[in-house]
């Protein structure tokens, strides 16, 4: 979150699905000026389309989608449109290989995860997802990055550049 906020242009649009909203607030605090859509609670799955929608609106700012690889799954088919419509949208997906937020629901009501079975519900590892490869099948530039300096490098270029771009940031 810290390197999304030092390269964050002016007028930038960001749209949150990873979980990680309270600690973008703090992070975010020096960065360039932007408006920030989140969710309230209660769905998973619709930032990509939000990202196409204030992308189309406002084709003139940088959009920043920021989601988990379990958000991003249930509406995958938003990559392709954000290259059929050219979005100026740069989405990051936190690749942690799993449903994590259903699980922090699962806890929060207090209900148990017993069993490999019940557990592999959660998993998103059989087979592993790779987002390059959808991202690019549906016409959109990828590309993975597993350390810090990698997204580093990857989330700056995007900045500098139009047209929608995917970045898998392995977690």
């Amino acid at each position: 979150m810290r390197v999304v906020a030092k390269h964050l242009p002016d007028n930038a649009i960001v749209t949150e699905e990873s979980g990680n909203a309270m600690q973008f607030y703090d992070l975010t605090e020096t960065a360039a000026p932007h408006d920030f859509l989140t969710l309230t609670g209660g769905a998973i799955g619709s930032m990509m389309a939000v990202s196409i929608g204030a992308g189309i609106a406002c084709p003139d700012r940088k959009v920043v989608n920021l989601l988990g690889d379990g958000s991003a799954m249930y509406t995958v088919q938003a990559l392709w449109t954000l290259a059929r419509e050219k979005v100026d949208a740069v989405t990051v997906i936190y690749a942690n290989r799993g449903y994590k937020i259903l699980n922090n629901e699962l806890k929060r009501v207090g209900a148990a995860q017993d069993g490999v079975l019940a557990a592999s519900m959660f998993d998103l590892q059989n087979p592993t997802l790779d987002w390059v490869a959808l991202a690019q099948g549906m016409g959109v530039e990828a590309v993975r990055a597993d350390t810090r300096e990698a997204f580093e490098a990857a989330f700056a270029s995007a900045m500098a550049r139009r047209g929608p771009m995917l970045i898998e940031a392995v977690i």
